[in-house]
């Protein structure tokens, strides 16, 4: 029986939990799964890890779950399963901690651009790396919604459509305004937010779509768009998430 724990680590505890697993003495398999490996590849090749011992229940379903790959570990005592932040590209297998193209991929300075909306609020962002290097956040009015009937109603939702409007051209004119200087160098881009607003921009900026290919993720748990948020969100971009499975011989 295994027991698991979950954390999640920024970039430089990311690379320390790195260079601590590399230095680990014993038997060990590093095992890194590219994003959309097909699940009955995974069980396969952990199949071969795992050999007659039992796989944890949750392994498959985690490394499934993933927009960007895994990267596993496995050794008698316990066995960790790394979901980098970024996409792995490559299936790689090997006896050993082979930590080399994990800590590759954590050590880029990526260019990523974040689109966080809501409506009434809105933040661009630019970073290099975990450094945000350029920003822009503000706020339009757009009227809560109207909960009377009527004829009034519908004039209201009229005019809130109009205010819903005019507020996404705005915000698509600053997402152009900060993004395109760095369109052709750019390596990701992040939206955060309200996904039906999210995709009402993306239908009323059609700047964005050029940028289709090199989404990363939806963070939909952002509230308001504020500066602060915003930074937040880069270091939640950045962020490395662990699952730790230990036998547990009780």
């Amino acid at each position: 029986m295994f027991v698991s724990k979950r954390f999640h680590l920024g970039r430089s505890k990311a690379l320390g939990f790195l260079d601590e697993l590399a230095s680990t003495e014993g038997k060990a398999i590093s095992l890194y799964l590219p994003r959309g490996t097909p699940q009955a590849r995974v069980e396969n090749l952990l199949g071969k890890v795992f050999a007659a011992t039992a796989i944890p229940s949750d392994m498959t379903e985690a490394i499934d779950g993933s927009g960007t790959g895994a990267a596993f570990f496995w050794s008698p005592p316990q066995t960790h399963l790394v979901l980098p932040p970024f996409p792995i590209d490559e299936e790689y297998i090997t006896d050993g901690y082979d930590v080399g193209p994990l800590r590759s991929l954590l050590s880029q300075d990526f260019l990523i651009a974040l689109v966080l909306v809501r409506l009434g609020a809105y933040s661009i962002g630019i970073c290099r790396g975990t450094e945000l290097i350029d920003s822009k956040t503000g706020t339009g009015l757009v009227h809560a919604r109207h909960k009377k009937g009527g004829s009034s109603q519908a004039r209201f939702a009229r005019h809130r459509g109009k205010q819903i409007e005019q507020f996404l051209v705005r915000v698509c004119g600053h997402v152009r305004e900060h993004i395109e200087p760095h369109a052709r160098s750019l390596d990701y881009l992040v939206y955060g937010g309200a996904r039906t607003t999210i995709l009402s921009l993306r239908k009323r900026c059609p700047f964005l779509s050029q940028f289709d290919d090199r989404i990363l993720r939806m963070l939909l748990d952002i509230p308001d768009p504020r500066q602060a948020v915003l930074e937040k969100a880069v270091s939640t971009v950045w962020s490395t998430d662990i699952i730790e499975w230990c036998e547990d011989d009780s």
